[in-house]
């Protein structure tokens, strides 16, 4: 289990209306609605807009709301997507099933997931060392991504790389421990 920060804002990305977001993420995953990454994803932005509710009293039926729909995502398809976690616009989760990202990672714009990728903190004592991906970045199945590393623009992470270091813009990572190579 992960831990969370105590409060988080909606971090949810800005310029947008939640409409207006819901609708790019659903185009961004092929227009359909039950899709189980698209589901994630519904759930993490309505987590986050519940957070612009000011009045405790609001609030915090939202949030009963929120946690029973996250337990839900998380347990019928495997992908845990706390709400503190920064993600993008039209970011994809492609396929369901032991998808973990901790609440302190950063997921940038247009980046793909797919299953049972694992992305959190390397160690105990550095609890918010977790990794910031970058715009585009193509995460194959399997990788693990872990610590307070950046992963660059337009970065392709191959399946199964164990990824613990920044891996430049434009870069491959495979292997265990993930080699970079310049694509």
């Amino acid at each position: 289990m992960s831990a969370s920060p105590q409060f988080v804002g909606n971090r949810n990305p800005e310029g947008l209306s939640l409409r207006q977001l819901l609708a790019e993420d659903l185009a961004a995953h092929d227009g359909e609605f039950l899709r189980p990454g698209f589901q994630t994803i519904l759930v993490h932005r309505l987590g986050n807009a519940r957070m612009d509710v000011r009045t405790r009293l609001l609030r915090v039926p939202l949030s009963v709301l929120y946690r029973a729909m996250y337990r839900r995502v998380r347990n019928r398809y495997g992908i845990e997507l706390e709400y503190s976690t920064e993600v993008g616009r039209r970011v994809v989760i492609d396929h369901q099933s032991g998808i973990v990202v901790s609440g302190h990672c950063r997921i940038g714009d247009e980046t793909r997931i797919r299953q049972n990728v694992t992305m959190g903190i390397r160690h105990l004592d550095d609890p918010d060392g977790a990794p910031t991906i970058g715009r585009r970045v193509d995460i194959g199945a399997g990788a693990v991504i872990l610590g307070r590393i950046t992963i660059g623009d337009d970065a392709v992470i191959g399946a199964n790389a164990v990824v613990l270091t920044d891996v430049p813009a434009g870069a491959l990572a495979v292997g265990v421990p993930a080699e970079i190579k310049q694509r």
